[in-house]
């Protein structure tokens, strides 16, 4: 072994101790013919001491950031007063008795002894010098610990960790799929998985009732900032159960996961509250409501009923809604932030922003010409809104308001920091509608997917009103962010046929596309249900990180390429031939 202890585990205990140690090197730093340097490896960093004029250490002096070193010494306390209480290894040093380097390092395209700002493209091409940032690699322990936990909780509870191919067949998970084409059968293709979703369902029916993967996915979708072409989810499924009881598992994980490795954070509320999907709409925008705060929409239609704003009564009128958000304290927002206000909301659709500012001296704003007072009294009551504050409105479809207002509220949110950022504000919603007319098709599709377990009671409405149809969907929210998803499976072949055929596919493509499926559920699949919390948002909340690619080891960019390895690359000529592809790259290189 390179070394007896690591450099985050001495303290003053150890004085008088020979010991070695093996690491970067952190800082370099002469003092009066004294060398100091601060070692590091993943466990923490102590400061070392040499004076080079002796041969056994003289290689201390020339050391540069990074340079790997063998270090051998006696652990001694710090003088008196040279303590340093922001390190763990504060109280002592290493009184350098042979220095050994063990590799070199050339100059650094950036610092990775602090956590400066660095160029994005820069941090991932030299992701491997990235990595060993004290952020990152607090971030990696996280996820070690996040995946540990999540393992054994589940296994206490009878769970079992199957494997699944990652090459199968077309999953229906809503995203294009990434094709590797078959050598041994040539034209043929197999799907790299979006998810588990049909090879978990199989396994409730081969008898695994607790089925669990920490599953690799890959979906080839336009990326942001909490999606990437390949993550890691916790994929689960039980059997015989409804839909309470996969809730209740998972809250009791995460509740206790929270307690145990995040206690710098705290929940909101326990037990986690619960919203349909038609009451997280209405009061919040948005089916991923951030709970942290309040800023609540109003809808105003009944306030308006009689109004003589021609506006308002002509959206009444096509049935569509008046909605209202209220931002504390903004009431002597200016003219210009206003108008940044409508700008914002047009590019969320709407066709414009009506403003009530509750000034100190008097009602101003846009809305105030046309609002009676008694109307404006009518929108207190109902709303809260209390001088000083600032009333929004947006007429329009229910649909423009309620997205248009929930990223005003997160706007505000953000803008005055409404939300507690060590909170954490589970919910759950649940009761998704089943399906979603797809206009420029002019046909249904799946709101969650095909697998899902529509409300029984709504089975007789498949011929008649399909837009009525609840499934037994439900999804985990956490500070605006869906982070996972899940549903009771369909798990009888004629209400499976049903749903494929609602959706618009034949017989022979139901066939040759999920015919195994069907085929399975008629040999006995037991009722079963289950979700998939995607691993990398959930860390990026914990860790307080904006977007998933910093909880990420080796992540891609926005565009998709990873830039450390220079991927995608060509195939060369013999590999595709072996393949039996030809490329035409002037069509590929055609506008679009």
């Amino acid at each position: 072994m390179y070394k007896t202890h690591s450099c985050g585990e001495l303290r003053s205990e150890h004085a008088g101790q020979m010991v070695e140690l093996a690491g970067w090197v952190h800082r370099q730093r002469d003092h009066g013919g004294v060398t100091f340097i601060d070692l590091r490896d993943r466990y923490g960093i102590v400061q070392v001491v040499a004076d080079p004029a002796r041969p056994e250490v003289g290689a201390i002096q020339e050391a540069r950031a990074e340079w790997v070193l063998k270090i051998a010494g006696i652990v001694r306390r710090r003088p008196a007063g040279a303590e340093n209480p922001n390190m763990a290894t504060g109280q002592i040093e290493i009184e350098a008795t042979s220095v050994q380097v063990l590799n070199q390092a050339r100059p650094l395209p950036f610092l990775v002894n602090k956590d400066e700002d660095t160029d994005e493209a820069l941090r991932l091409k030299y992701r491997y010098l990235d990595l060993r940032r004290e952020r990152m690699q607090n971030n990696m322990i996280l996820r070690h610990h996040v995946v540990k936990f999540i393992r054994d909780y589940l296994s206490e509870r009878g769970f079992l960790e199957i494997e699944t191919p990652m090459l199968f067949k077309t999953t229906p998970e809503g995203a294009r799929d990434y094709l590797v084409p078959s050598r041994l059968q040539p034209g043929m293709f197999y799907a790299l998985p979006q998810s588990p979703q049909q090879l978990k369902q199989l396994l409730m029916v081969s008898g695994f009732d607790r089925y669990f993967q920490i599953a690799r996915c890959l979906r080839d979708e336009d990326l942001r900032g909490d999606r990437q072409p390949e993550f890691t989810q916790l994929d689960l499924e039980m059997s015989f159960v409804e839909r309470d009881d996969v809730l209740q598992l998972v809250e009791g994980l995460f509740t206790k996961m929270v307690k145990d490795i995040l206690p710098q954070k705290r929940l909101l509320a326990s037990p986690w509250p619960c919203l349909t999907y038609a009451e997280a709409v209405e009061r919040y925008g948005s089916d991923k409501p951030d709970l942290r705060f309040g800023m609540e929409l109003y809808g105003l239609n009944e306030i308006f009923a009689h109004t003589d704003f021609m506006v308002f009564q002509n959206v009444i009128k096509s049935g569509g809604v008046i909605k209202c958000i209220v931002a504390p304290g903004c009431a002597e927002y200016t003219r210009k932030e206003v108008d940044d206000l409508t700008t914002f909301a047009r590019e969320q659709g709407a066709k414009g922003l009506a403003t009530l500012a509750l000034a100190a001296d008097g009602v101003k704003g846009t809305a105030q010409k046309f609002i009676k007072p008694e109307d404006v009294s009518a929108i207190q009551a109902r709303t809260g809104a209390k001088t000083g504050d600032l009333v929004l409105f947006i007429a329009d479809s229910k649909a423009v308001a309620n997205k248009t207002l929930s990223a005003l509220r997160l706007l505000f949110r953000d803008r005055l920091g409404l939300a507690d950022p060590d909170v954490l504000a589970f919910a759950w919603v649940v009761d998704f509608p089943m399906f979603e007319y797809n206009a420029e098709d002019q046909k249904w599709d799946a709101a969650h997917h095909p697998f899902t377990m529509p409300k029984m009671e709504d089975l007789p409405k498949f011929e008649t009103d399909p837009a009525q149809i609840l499934s037994d969907a439900y999804d985990m929210v956490l500070n605006g962010y869906e982070t996972a998803s899940g549903s009771i499976r369909i798990h009888r072949s004629d209400i499976q046929q049903k749903v494929f055929q609602l959706l618009g596919l034949k017989d022979e493509e139901i066939q040759s596309k999920f015919g195994h499926m069907i085929e399975a559920f008629q040999f006995g699949a037991p009722p079963h249900g289950g979700m998939a919390p995607g691993i990398d948002r959930l860390l990026m909340i914990f860790a307080g990180e904006p977007n998933i690619r910093e909880v990420i080891a080796f992540p891609k960019n926005q565009a998709g390429r990873d830039l450390m390895a220079d991927a995608p690359s060509p195939a060369s000529e013999r590999q595709l031939n072996e393949l039996q592809i030809k490329l035409d790259l002037k069509k590929a290189e055609e506008p679009k």
